[in-house]
């Protein structure tokens, strides 16, 4: 039986997990933009925290949504630097 966590499937979730994180600021902007309901800013941060910060980030510069508000233009990336310290001294004590 092949392992859970390998390479492969780590892959394949971070993938997907940012481009759920890049439409969801596609959409959300869509709906701000017609006065409808919107997407929850915790769920954008939750989108983040799960492994899509590239895809959030980029969702929100490429559709200029959310950019004037500080706790996305600082936040986001601060998840997105703390994972990627994370991963690297998960690696690296192994």
């Amino acid at each position: 039986m092949e392992e859970l966590f390998n390479l492969r499937n780590i892959v394949i979730y971070l993938v997907i997990i940012n481009v759920i994180g890049f439409l969801l600021m596609f959409i959300d902007k869509k709906k701000a933009e017609h006065g409808a309901w919107r997407i929850p800013e915790k769920t954008l941060f939750l989108a983040t925290l799960l492994g899509g910060g590239i895809g959030t980030i980029s969702g929100m510069y490429i559709f200029r949504h959310k950019t004037k508000k500080l706790k996305f233009t600082i936040g986001l990336p601060v998840i997105l630097i703390l994972e990627v310290v994370l991963v690297i001294y998960v690696i690296s004590i192994q």
